[in-house]
């Protein structure tokens, strides 16, 4: 079987992990998988057709879309969908597809999965990762009315079309498939399935002697139940909400580390440069290895999302902490089932991102709480739901294509 992934990624290194990298090499020790992922303009190169791990990967050239304007991000969106289209005809023009595999964002790949489906009679599957607009509109980025108005009902109208032309859309959770559902009441119920996010599961939890190596490599306390925020520091996280939980939990006997990068990462470094909190360290994104290793040497994993939100985000933040077997806290809108998830699974605590109060609470929790067993039933609730082989079998195990 012939399977075209389109993914808005860069996959510049497919040596690493990730939730889109780990399912293309899975499905790659079984069929044939093309790859294609975007080469920003700023990167100077050309459209390029190589072979990695077996999978056919074409790098396509676009504009850029990451740390630009507005205006220009929009116009290097819109474009996305000519440059693909054309690219694969000219790079693959000899190869019949069985299978379309596409993720969101974003949602302008329609007339690029329109015209395979046409062409090979493809069955196609929407990895919904993230739902757009809507997600743009519940943190302010866009609006329903107005000039924003329009750029929101034209994103829309491609929302909709992509739905259309997906013979299956994989929702991350049961909230996600309801969402889909109630807002788009003309999908048909058989159409959408949980199809969450997933790994190549490989425990990375380290030594008591690499956790120590660590901790005193990046000056944490060695005697200090230590919780960790990695990822992006962006508008979807809350960062105000985080910034008021650091303002309740500073001089406490917990220790926080926050590390990543994002539009937010100054409004937080200059709180940190105002407080110079004793307990609380703010590091800028670090090479992927240093990272793991770095998560895997604190004690409980933390998820932040805005309060604002009204569709159920998932974010796979929660499967490295589930890796490293640390236990999760959650602070999360009140629509996505994250929270449930992490109670359901006994690996960890949760609370809403409107409520300070709550999330101290749930710190105090962890400080007295033994993370061990915690720790371990992430691991194996990991291991049970969202394993690669798991997606696989979802995506195309017994399925006629």
């Amino acid at each position: 079987m012939n399977v075209l992934f389109l993914s808005l990624g860069e996959l510049d290194d497919l040596s690493t992990g990730s939730v889109h990298i780990d399912i293309i090499k899975e499905i790659a020790k079984h069929h044939n998988v093309y790859l294609v992922a975007k080469r920003e303009r700023r990167k100077k190169l050309n459209t390029e057709l190589t072979q990695e791990f077996g999978i056919n990967v074409l790098r396509v050239k676009t504009g850029n879309l990451k740390k630009v304007n507005v205006i220009e991000k929009g116009i290097s969106t819109l474009l996305l969908e000519g440059q693909y289209k054309r690219a694969i005809k000219k790079y693959f023009k000899g190869v019949k597809f069985d299978l379309v595999l596409y993720s969101t964002p974003p949602i302008t790949f329609a007339k690029v999965v329109e015209y395979i489906k046409k062409r090979d009679g493809a069955r196609t599957y929407l990895l919904l990762k993230d739902i757009f607009p809507q997600n743009a509109v519940d943190i302010g980025m866009l609006k329903t009315t107005g000039i924003k108005g329009l750029i929101y009902q034209f994103f829309r109208k491609k929302e909709k079309k992509l739905y259309a032309f997906s013979d299956t859309i994989g929702c991350m959770s049961q909230a996600n498939c309801d969402y889909i559902l109630r807002e788009n009441p003309e999908i048909p119920p058989q159409k959408v399935e949980i199809c969450p996010n997933s790994i190549d599961v490989k425990e990375t939890s380290v030594t008591a002697e690499e956790r120590s190596a660590m901790r005193e490599k990046y000056g944490i306390p060695q005697d200090k139940k230590v919780f960790v925020y990695g990822g992006n520091l962006g508008k979807p996280q809350g960062i105000p909400f985080l910034v008021e939980c650091l303002e309740r939990v500073k001089n406490t006997d917990g220790y926080f580390l926050i590390v990543g990068d994002g539009t937010e990462f100054s409004y937080l470094q200059h709180w940190f440069e105002e407080n110079k909190p004793s307990n609380i360290q703010l590091l800028k994104r670090l090479p992927k290895a240093d990272y793991d290793k770095l998560v895997a040497a604190c004690d409980v994993g933390m998820i932040f999302l805005d309060k604002r939100f009204t569709i159920p985000n998932f974010p796979s933040r929660l499967l490295a902490y589930m890796q490293a077997k640390l236990p999760v806290l959650s602070c999360t809108d009140r629509n996505t089932d994250v929270g449930e998830v992490i109670q359901e699974g006994k690996f960890g605590w949760s609370c809403f991102s409107d409520d300070v109060s709550g999330f101290a609470e749930c710190v105090n929790q962890a400080l007295t709480a033994d993370l061990k067993p915690l720790g371990e039933n992430a691991y194996a609730y990991l291991k049970e739901n969202y394993s690669v082989e798991n997606a696989y079998t979802i995506i195309v195990g017994g399925r006629q294509v």
